[in-house]
């Protein structure tokens, strides 16, 4: 069937509900990134929805999702406050015609409802509603389970809660894209058990954003080497690993020895324990910084002149930071665990999240650009990056041989 036969409903539920953050989470790249791509290539044949609150998904008005979706990525991408600040008011905007009753348009041909985010997930009969008044085929993305497989790294609700998204998924969807084979195999466990153990599921890698990369305001005057840690502060992206080795190096070597240490990302939930370290540690103060409110650009700069990235997390559905980090040609350490192996291939360096020891070895070779940082620079000529326009593509081609 041809593309003129199909009609793509996209849901930025979650953009408009994050329009003011100055940085954007990984999700809320990947929604950004669907409706860049289909308006730039479906335009025609795109509608966009959102759940309103009084309990309905409604359609937006597109020639108002179009100067929104554009102020949004200049605000992330380019960190212009000022884009920031006009996607804010007109999600705003949007948001308020969401309190009108719905209306629905005629949609033309064979109509694919995308949810990329988790959002409102949890809400079986608003997204049953409206699949029975668009008759439209209903295909979301999973992120992960991890609230399901690791409950103690989430918050208390959350693994019902996404239980409750689960359920939706087995209920009402028409296939199902992950971002790696191993969530797949996650996700198809919950429905072994269930008359939709047949249901598709895509593995669609995430995309890299094409930076448009300048020199950092982040420098070191006297040539310190530095490393990038890119997550939210949370305990399972492992931050305690670092931050206790890096106090155990300066006790050992003192600050003037010891490479700094950059975390990038906003701070998260139940990491007392982490900020007790970052603000009450002596050894780490000017040596450990942090940096919550930096754009696309000036972390792609960050780390194009850092020594290299650090990936200590316990457990991942993806892995964005590692995949920026190989586009701009820079070494990586981290953990081993599946979905890195699957995403990284044979290129990083990967040790064990507990390994301190080796952590350590690894950190003091890429200070120097030792062997271990040389021989992944080579292995980092042969790996070629997937543009987000490649994956959205390829996610549509998937959803396009839908069985009608």
């Amino acid at each position: 069937m041809s593309e003129q036969s199909f009609s793509f409903i996209l849901d930025i539920s979650r953009l408009l509900s994050r329009a003011g953050q100055t940085v954007p989470t990984g999700i809320d790249r990947v929604e950004l990134a669907y409706a860049e791509y289909l308006l730039t290539h479906h335009k025609d044949n795109t509608y966009f929805a959102a759940f309103a609150f009084p309990g309905w998904i409604g359609f937006l008005p597109k020639k108002v999702v179009l100067p929104f979706i554009s102020a949004l990525a200049a605000g992330w991408n380019l960190g212009k406050k000022s884009n920031i600040a006009k996607a804010l008011k007109i999600s705003r905007a949007l948001k308020a015609r969401l309190f009108l009753p719905p209306t629905f348009p005629v949609i033309k041909g064979t109509a694919i409802y995308l949810l990329v985010s988790h959002h409102h997930l949890m809400n079986i009969k608003a997204i049953k509603r409206f699949l029975l008044r668009t008759h439209a085929h209903f295909i979301p993305m999973i992120h992960d389970i991890i609230p399901i497989e690791y409950p103690e790294y989430s918050r208390p609700r959350e693994m019902m809660r996404h239980k409750a998204r689960m359920k939706t998924v087995m209920a009402l969807a028409d296939a199902i894209i992950v971002p790696t084979d191993q969530v797949g195999i996650s996700v198809k466990s919950l429905f072994t058990s269930t008359t939709r153990h047949d249901l598709p599921i895509w593995t669609i890698p995430h995309g890299v954003h094409q930076s448009i990369h300048r020199k950092d305001d982040y420098s070191s005057k006297d040539d310190t080497p530095y490393f990038v840690c890119l997550s939210t502060i949370e305990p399972r992206k492992n931050h305690m690993l670092l931050l206790h080795l890096w106090r155990k190096i300066v006790e050992e070597r003192g600050k003037d020895a010891v490479p700094r240490l950059i975390l990038v990302g906003k701070r998260g939930w139940e990491n007392e324990n982490i900020l007790d370290l970052l603000e009450r540690a002596p050894a780490l103060q000017s040596v450990v910084i942090e940096k919550n409110s930096l754009s696309d650009e000036d972390v792609a700069s960050l780390l194009q002149n850092s020594n290299g990235l650090l990936f200590p997390s316990f457990t991942e559905g993806y892995g964005l930071p590692l995949t920026e980090a190989m586009s701009l040609s820079v070494p990586s350490i981290c953990s081993d665990i599946p979905v890195l192996r699957e995403i990284g291939e044979d290129i990083p360096l990967f040790i064990d999240p507990l390994d301190a020891p080796e952590w350590e070895k690894a950190i003091d070779d890429f200070c120097q650009h030792g062997p271990l940082w040389q021989a992944q620079k080579e292995r980092l000529k042969t790996w070629t990056p997937v543009s987000w326009p490649q994956s959205v593509h390829n996610a549509l081609e998937h959803c396009m041989t839908i069985k009608l």
